[in-house]
């Protein structure tokens, strides 16, 4: 997708973009740190026919839902473009052996030769989580590896 940044003096920034189905967007980022997303008339590209208006929490919320989406998307095709590997997801449930444990406890990479790259949390990515991260209830855990390497993962999260 092309994006055309524009400065706009006293106000911040603007990312204007197309869509595929030729429907003109922007993100004003505004100084303050609010954002504004606008979107503009198919017949008259310079018409504003809706703007919505966000708070940073917002816009933070809204990018990581948005992020969340497209880094699970990447590593799908990531998996499709390399034979052998593998993409799995577990949850981390209440109870579950890990559950207010660390990653390092699990020593998931020296027994299975897979590897925990993210876990999504709350919406939120954290990636390449350091050993010491703790595991809490609703946790997502992304594991990428051989078939063989990410099933002996989701079997030490479930069963230890």
């Amino acid at each position: 997708m092309d994006v055309e940044r524009t400065a706009l003096p006293g106000i911040g920034l603007r990312h204007e973009f197309v869509t595929v189905k030729g429907q003109h967007a922007a993100v004003v980022s505004h100084v303050s740190g609010r954002r504004d997303i606008v979107i503009y008339s198919i017949d008259d590209p310079d018409t504003v026919v809706a703007t919505l208006s966000l708070s940073i929490d917002e816009a933070n919320g809204l990018a990581e839902l948005l992020g969340t989406a497209r880094i699970v998307e990447r590593l799908a095709d990531l998996q499709r473009q390399v034979t052998g590997l593998k993409t799995v997801q577990v949850p981390i449930t209440a109870g579950s052996p890990y559950d207010g444990r660390s990653l390092g406890a699990t020593q998931a990479r020296s027994r299975s030769g897979a590897s925990i790259v993210a876990v999504i949390r709350a919406g939120q990515i954290l990636a390449s989580p350091r050993p010491d991260f703790i595991f809490i209830p609703g946790d997502l855990v992304v594991v990428v590896g051989t078939a063989e390497g990410t099933a002996a993962v989701v079997s030490i999260l479930d069963n230890g």
